[in-house]
């Protein structure tokens, strides 16, 4: 099933966002959304493969969800159309931060502050993830100019994604992760599983102890996402892969045309700017999540016919 956008241009409804026009936002960002993650993963109970650290698309930006504490809950929530975190209790207690141009240590201390201010005592961990040369987030004094405007299209952008995924999702009766953003890696991915558990994740990726690594890629997985780039990356992409990697994985033929294999990443990849430009940006992702993911589950010898709604 697609969902129409009618008469509205693609244009319209997935941004420009190149990578360089936006980076000192995306830089801060990361690690305020590390941050806002991390008090997630502390307070809440352990879900496989680390699905209580995630954070969720909204109509208005992102949101940890519904956090237990002690006998209360809260939700911590960035708006990005107010430029503002917003922190609300199941007892009605409220705080909001001004999403402004700050350091990542006055960000982190506002947002502790604010925490406190309802009675939500939290300690994290405060060195950053998946980051080259992190800084503690109490001690990163840098400055890097926050500019709404790019968070506001990184988050239009996000909503059109979720929206397709969510769509990608519901051909699948298998076990499925939720479509949410992974803070660590700054991407907003789904994941299927073929329900066989996997070969020990080898470990080794750049900022991450193997042992979460293992806990991440403990079953077969086929997932596909969307990520605005980085390191080789200099463009925003969507990707797709498998682990384990099946063999002749690189070379099976996917659609669309503009979709390939990226050896150092070991994941196919489909530009930004080509779904952007698509006639039918909706059709363009789905059939590279939906190929992407045959090439995987039949080189991988997946029991599609128990997995895939008839």
């Amino acid at each position: 099933m697609v969902i129409s956008t009618g008469n509205l241009p693609a244009t319209s409804i997935f941004p420009s966002l190149p990578l360089a026009s936006w980076q000192d936002t995306y830089t801060v960002l990361h690690l305020w959304t590390q941050i806002v993650g991390k008090i997630r993963l502390t307070l809440s109970p352990n879900i496989n493969h680390w699905w209580q650290s995630t954070l969720y698309v909204t109509p208005r930006g992102l949101t940890t969800g519904t956090i237990p504490y002690k006998t209360r809950t809260f939700e911590i929530r960035f708006d990005f159309t107010l430029s503002q975190l917003c922190i609300e209790a199941s007892d009605g207690a409220t705080q909001k931060i001004d999403l402004v141009t700050r350091s990542v240590s006055e960000f982190y201390d506002a947002v502790m502050a604010a925490l406190k201010a309802v009675d939500i005592e939290v300690s994290i961990w405060t060195m950053p993830q998946e980051i080259a040369d992190p800084i503690p987030f109490d001690r990163d004094d840098r400055l890097f100019a926050y500019d709404p405007d790019s968070a506001h299209r990184f988050w239009q952008i996000l909503v059109q994604v979720d929206r397709i995924m969510t769509i990608f999702r519901a051909d699948f009766i298998g076990k499925s992760s939720p479509v949410h953003f992974f803070w660590g890696s700054f991407d907003l991915a789904v994941t299927r599983f073929s329900g066989r558990t996997a070969p020990q994740h080898p470990g080794g990726v750049p900022g991450m102890a193997d042992w979460v690594t293992r806990e991440a890629y403990s079953h077969e997985v086929i997932s596909c996402g969307f990520w605005a780039g980085g390191g080789e990356v200099t463009e925003p992409v969507f990707y797709a892969y498998a682990y384990p990697e099946p063999e002749r994985f690189s070379t099976y033929p996917i659609q669309p045309p503009e979709a390939f294999y990226h050896p150092q990443m070991h994941e196919f990849m489909l530009p930004y700017a080509a779904v952007r430009q698509a006639a039918d940006p909706d059709a363009m992702l789905l059939t590279f999540f939906q190929s992407t993911y045959e090439a995987a589950a039949n080189l991988g010898n997946w029991d599609r016919s128990a997995l895939e709604r008839a």
